[in-house]
């Protein structure tokens, strides 16, 4: 019994002197436990609205009060206009629209017309219940402020824009897209310089004339050769298996997944340089890039109703911008005008990630 107790002993320290282990059996529990049961909800609160009001009475004021009232609106902007509307929804200020018709109050049974960007369709389905509950329950009825028995109340009637058939593949493509090239390009760039590393090859190739700059980027381009097959395959099934148009252009589609791709790289350089073996390396790939995509880039959670700090956090995934962009161009069919702010931030993640990394490099030497 006592080579037994002796063995588990040595297992023990082992595990506690390697800080990376301990650190995932740990303190990755705490962190999910706190993001599922307190940070990420499914729950959809204070959602960007615009109102078009043509008809301006006490009436139409009564319904946008009770529609800013309740915890699920928040009333971005009163436009003038549906080509306002429609710049807003193209932007992505707003989620939904709600449009009052002139005359509002002295139609027999009045309408209401509520706009929704139906890019997430359970985004959209669920704020259209939100909108029309608190319509349908106003108290207007006949164009009055007070319910009244016999007299039809008001009407909801609501239009989808960008993906009307409602179908999932819409939200659910760009956020594999952007999962599958993050995980396939961080982790082959990583496992592959650190299996150089582990041969001791690396050290080889770092005394040879060339500058580290120049070794990291070579290392990189085949991956980015292979990342750039991986976006055709993958825009191909969306699109022929699925049936994702692209309403957008082909070539600016492209051109941003390439771009994303180089992040990927470039967040793969930086884990071989901080990662001794493969298995190290792609377990820093697998964990510190899938949950983060997952949870915080907006694929399956909506980040505008996460805390402050995760949302503040969530800036610096850059899935959370590919997505976006993605979706503006695929779905909304919006040019370069459009995305020019998530390219400037993927831009910049790729100058500071292949600064750190050859810095880390140069420190090695």
């Amino acid at each position: 019994m006592n080579p037994f107790v002796s063995f588990t002993r040595k297992e023990f320290y082992h595990i506690f002197r390697d800080v990376r282990t301990m650190a995932i059996l740990l303190i990755i529990p705490v962190i999910l436990i706190i993001l599922f049961g307190y940070a990420i909800s499914t729950e959809i609160k204070s959602s960007p609205l615009a109102v078009l009001d043509y008809s301006r009475d006490e009436v139409t004021n009564r319904l946008t009060e009770q529609l800013q009232a309740g915890e699920y609106f928040t009333v971005y902007r009163t436009v003038d206009s549906y080509e306002e509307v429609e710049t807003l929804f193209r932007q992505g200020k707003i989620r939904l629209a709600v449009v009052f018709p002139a005359q509002f109050s002295s139609t027999g049974q009045p309408a209401v017309q509520i706009l929704a960007d139906a890019t997430d369709p359970n985004e959209a389905t669920a704020l259209l219940q939100y909108a029309t509950a608190i319509i349908s329950t106003s108290g207007v009825a006949g164009g009055n402020l007070s319910a009244e028995a016999g007299r039809p109340g008001v009407v909801p009637t609501a239009n989808l824009l960008y993906n009307p058939q409602m179908k999932g593949a819409y939200n659910f493509v760009p956020g594999v897209m952007g999962l599958i090239l993050i995980l396939i390009c961080s982790m082959m760039t990583s496992v592959g310089i650190v299996k150089e590393k582990e041969s001791g090859t690396m050290e080889i190739l770092l005394v040879s004339p060339l500058k580290p700059v120049y070794i990291i980027l070579a290392k990189a381009t085949p991956y980015l050769l292979l990342s750039m097959i991986n976006i055709a395959t993958i825009l191909l099934l969306s699109r022929f298996l699925l049936d994702v148009p692209v309403a957008g252009s082909m070539i600016l589609l492209v051109s941003i997944s390439i771009l994303y791709a180089l992040v990927s790289l470039c967040l793969g350089l930086l884990i071989s340089t901080v990662a001794d073996t493969q298995q190290a390396a792609m377990l820093i790939s697998g964990m510190a890039l899938m949950l983060p995509v997952m949870l915080l880039s907006g694929m399956i959670f909506p980040v505008e109703n996460m805390p402050w700090i995760l949302r503040v956090l969530s800036a610096i995934v850059p899935a959370k911008w590919y997505i976006i962009a993605v979706k503006d161009v695929m779905i909304k069919g919006l040019g370069i005008e459009a995305i020019l702010n998530e390219i400037g931030v993927m831009l910049c993640m790729i100058l500071f990630l292949i600064a750190v990394s050859v810095k880390r490099f140069k420190t090695r030497l």
